[in-house]
């Protein structure tokens, strides 16, 4: 049985992590916090084949990502009644001061309209990780890690040019 007191310490200390990923894969802050739920859960069931081979924030996105993935797949699959409406939008104030957080806006936006892989592969490279370390949680190599990173940042560039 995992220990769970060492686990809470982890997930406390990496907390971060379940952030970005449930907010770079969701467009609503009841999905982030559905998605933050199965990534713990995740976590938690895969816990006790955490080997420390790797450092354990390296685990951690590899599994989040991979829920993220399983949870956006699933997602597509039900249909939904209604409309959602990101509660972002009710709490909005006058920005029209804030162009740098306006630029940090369009970016997550433009980010979100990549395919999973691609916004795996840039959160990870704007968490400052190293290619090799990229590369391990994504399971390529660190070459292939370098050429995706060139072609998503092109990408990237063309979709925020067209917006």
């Amino acid at each position: 049985m995992p220990n769970q007191e060492q686990f809470v310490q982890f997930i406390n200390d990496n907390d971060g992590i379940l952030f970005k990923v449930s907010t770079l894969y969701t467009n609503s802050q009841v999905d982030a916090q559905d998605l933050r739920q199965e990534m713990i859960y995740q976590l938690w069931r895969s816990f006790g084949s955490f080997s420390g081979r790797s450092k354990f924030s390296t685990w951690m996105y590899r599994v989040a990502l991979n829920t993220a993935m399983v949870y956006i797949k699933k997602k597509k699959r039900t249909i939904t009644s209604g409309i959602e409406i990101d509660e972002k939008l009710f709490q909005r104030t006058d920005v029209s001061d804030n162009t740098e957080e306006q630029q940090i806006e369009k970016l997550y936006e433009t980010i979100k309209r990549l395919n999973n892989l691609e916004r795996g592969i840039i959160m990870l490279y704007l968490e400052n990780k190293s290619y090799d370390e990229i590369g391990e949680i994504i399971g390529f190599t660190t070459t292939n890690v370098g050429t995706r990173i060139s072609r998503i940042k092109e990408k990237l560039k063309k979709l925020m040019q067209n917006k």
